[in-house]
């Protein structure tokens, strides 16, 4: 069997495991969330069950990926003992590479924006009807370059493909994203965003919607549930102490959600003040892939000759904060046929990019009856299952002396620390019935 990747380095495997976190949906999903569910009282609620639902289910992946040093079919077969393992491990595969089927044909779009803002910068004019017009031949043409790049970097393995690139792709995006608040903050309107976000309206903490949509986001954006986390775990060194390293990955992820909220919702009352609408029907905030692709770009036409520059920059972070989450996911199916299936990398690669680009072109040839199904059957459903799968095995299947062994490899005193005494129940009872909870609430 082939050695094994390992990350070099602390930073390099924080860096690349909040880049697996850092999607699109902490820039395009959680600023509007915040601005429409009560400003920072949104801010506060998401910290709280950010630590309280998605830190311990992150840590369960991350100590079952250690501990296994494997995929993640192999390492709940481990865990269980059974054919479930296998099972629940496989479903973990089929729903990533689902996910990344959807996610390649948005991360195609972020790419052709991308390019129409480069054509007009370097003054290449009449591109831009295709490059931004919604055909076929367009959204198959970025799928395909998007699952290329994505291919690419997991090409390198763990240490000179998947590090090496989110070490430099995570800076650049944090770069990006400060450039634009300082820019966008010094436009007219911005006060007013700020003013939505970052204003409590305290009334709204005990609204039940507010709740479930906190947490929905918090769980979703540590990318949890579907394995990534789980096979970057693997790839750790035995020598870190995993509580401290879940937490770090924790706050980098909430920090990019947070500084993202910082540019999004002042841009969109920049965008109003230009007389640009940002408000639905119902007076809620425009979001998702209308924002992005409506909105914004609206905006960025509304500045004058600068907005060009700034749209490039704009969707340059985009395409990074997709391809930082897309190699994670592609990473999930690919360690299981190297591991599993004795395949070498660049087949088993070459494999799964053909097989979810294959999906991604179902999706698009069938747009209207599958793009929605598709991300509510993986995200809505198969992902928060998974999750609760996840912490009945690191609850009630596998032994906690194992955990406790595997734990105090890097943390030697981890028995007396607050989260021994805290995270196995938690992770035994709490997090199960809430997770629970909030998919039969999500479901109804």
């Amino acid at each position: 069997m082939a050695m094994r990747g390992e990350f070099s380095s602390r930073i390099g495997f924080i860096l690349a495991a909040a880049g697996s976190a850092v999607g699109l949906g902490n820039i395009w999903g959680f600023p509007t969330q915040v601005a429409t569910n009560g400003g920072a009282a949104f801010v506060l609620v998401y910290l709280i069950l950010a630590f309280l639902l998605a830190y311990p289910v992150l840590m369960a992946e991350l100590i079952i990926g250690r501990s296994n040093r494997s995929n993640m079919v192999e390492a709940l077969t481990k865990i269980s003992g059974s054919s479930i393992g296998t099972l629940t491990g496989l479903w973990g595969c089929i729903t990533v590479s689902l996910i990344l089927a959807f996610y390649a044909i948005v991360g195609g779009w972020m790419l052709a924006y991308f390019t129409d803002a480069l054509m007009q910068i370097i003054q290449v004019d009449g591109a831009s009807s295709w490059l931004l017009g919604f055909s076929d031949g367009r959204n198959l043409l970025f799928c395909a370059l998007f699952m290329v790049l994505t291919a690419c970097i997991v090409l390198g393995g763990v240490k000179s493909g998947i590090e090496k690139w989110s070490v430099r792709l995570m800076p650049t995006l944090v770069i990006i994203i400060v450039a634009l608040i300082i820019y966008v903050s010094f436009q007219p309107g911005a006060s007013d965003g700020w003013k939505a976000y970052l204003l409590p309206d305290f009334s709204r903490i005990w609204d039940p919607d507010l709740l479930i949509s906190a947490m929905g986001q918090a769980f979703f954006s540590m990318s949890l549930g579907v394995g990534t986390m789980l096979v970057y775990g693997s790839y750790l060194s035995k020598q870190e102490n995993l509580p401290s390293i879940g937490a770090s990955v924790a706050l980098v992820d909430i920090g990019v959600a947070i500084i993202a909220g910082m540019l999004i919702i002042p841009a969109m009352y920049v965008a109003l003040h230009n007389g640009v609408e940002i408000f639905t029907a119902d007076g809620a905030l425009i979001e998702g892939d209308q924002l992005i692709f409506n909105v914004l770009p609206a905006l960025f036409n509304s500045i004058g000759p600068v907005g060009i520059v700034v749209a490039f920059a704009f969707f340059a972070l985009m395409a990074i904060a997709a391809v930082t989450s897309s190699i994670s996911m592609l990473e999930v199916p690919v360690a299981y046929l190297v591991e599993n299936q004795q395949q070498k990398r660049s087949r088993a690669v070459w494999i799964m990019t053909a097989i979810i680009f294959v999906c991604s072109s179902i999706i698009i040839f069938n747009f209207d009856s599958l793009f929605g199904l598709v991300i509510a059957a993986t995200t809505q459903y198969s992902q928060p299952l998974l999750g609760l799968a996840l912490c009945l095995f690191a609850g009630w299947v596998w032994r906690r002396d194992v955990i406790l062994a595997e734990i105090k490899q890097g943390y030697e005193h981890a028995e007396n620390s607050l989260f021994w005494k805290i995270w196995p129940w938690y992770v035994r009872f709490v997090c199960p019935v809430v997770i629970l909870l909030m998919f039969i609430r999500s479901v109804i």
